[in-house]
């Protein structure tokens, strides 16, 4: 596997991003070796809270929420997914699969850092990779934020808003990050926030995964990734851990998602689900503060 790894000088002064960089290597299932850069505030003994980022952003996106949560003495924990932020990037598309960047991040959180008793906090792909986490590994886990995300098996047919941005990412000749990030916001970004968002990847070369991660999403019954996550949804809607399902007012991709989450989760039942206004997808851009809030609430509760 070609790895890329983004020069450190492209994260210099970053706005409103001064946790210091911290560095894991995996063991890839194929023997190779893959640095995961991830970010960490809060006590190191206070409750881990696992914040998965999703495309094609990176743990910058949860800038806002990582303060909130450790001022209220909860272990936040924010890695960048494989290919994307600090960590290394497999330089071609076939590299990534869904199963691929589900054992990374399950070697990270388990092998690399041991977590347990885990609160996940999963937004777009965060979720996708991350609910199969707590299916596969539910022992790990303590409860489960979902916030503008699913588990999608290709049993029902995409929203057609997602289907153009998939074909938009396939046939971009130059992939706008720092644009595609901005469209799934309410409000203005900076230029120096926009700039954030294009900093991991200096070039074409190096955006194998945020290209690749629309394509790898199930819309068909018969996708490689559909029966993992048909077993994955069975498992979490019989698993009786609490299942709070916080999304934004204005993604009209994943509110379906929402919807269902809240009916078919047994541990979603009993809970109020807070809506977070005046957000779009990317709602940790939006609304960080009082995402944060919302899951500092839920974990001590």
């Amino acid at each position: 596997m070609r790895l890329l790894r983004t020069p450190d000088d492209r994260f210099s002064d970053l706005p409103d991003f001064d946790f210091e960089p911290r560095y894991a290597e995996l063991v890839d299932l194929h023997g190779g070796v893959i640095r995961v850069g991830y970010v960490e505030a809060g006590p190191e003994d206070g409750p881990p809270v696992l914040l998965l980022h999703g495309e094609p952003t990176w743990s910058y996106l949860y800038r806002k929420v990582i303060p909130v949560l450790a001022d209220a003495g909860l272990r936040a924990i924010a890695p960048d997914l494989v290919g994307f932020g600090r960590s290394d990037k497999p330089g071609d598309m076939v590299d990534h699969t869904y199963q691929r960047h589900v054992e990374w991040m399950r070697a990270f959180a388990f092998d690399v850092l041991d977590l347990t008793d885990v609160t996940l906090v999963g937004q777009d792909w965060g979720g996708l990779i991350g609910l199969r986490l707590v299916a596969e590994s539910p022992d790990r886990f303590a409860r489960v934020v979902a916030a503008n995300t699913g588990l999608p098996s290709g049993d029902t047919d995409m929203p057609e808003l997602w289907h153009k941005f998939r074909d938009t990412v396939e046939n971009a000749q130059v992939l706008d990050v720092g644009r595609f990030v901005q469209s799934g916001c309410q409000t203005r970004l900076s230029d120096e926030v926009r700039a954030a968002y294009d900093a991991p990847f200096p070039n074409e070369m190096y955006k194998a995964a945020p290209r690749a991660m629309p394509s790898l999403v199930p819309i068909t019954p018969d996708d490689p990734a559909s029966a993992a996550n048909r077993a994955a949804l069975k498992v979490l809607s019989e698993l009786d851990k609490p299942f709070l399902v916080s999304f934004s007012d204005g993604d009209p991709i994943t509110a379906p998602w929402g919807l269902e989450l809240r009916g078919s989760m047994r541990g979603a039942r009993e809970l109020e689900h807070p809506t977070i206004t005046g957000a779009g997808h990317f709602l940790q851009e939006d609304a960080g503060g009082r995402l944060g809030e919302v899951i500092a609430r839920f974990v001590k509760s």
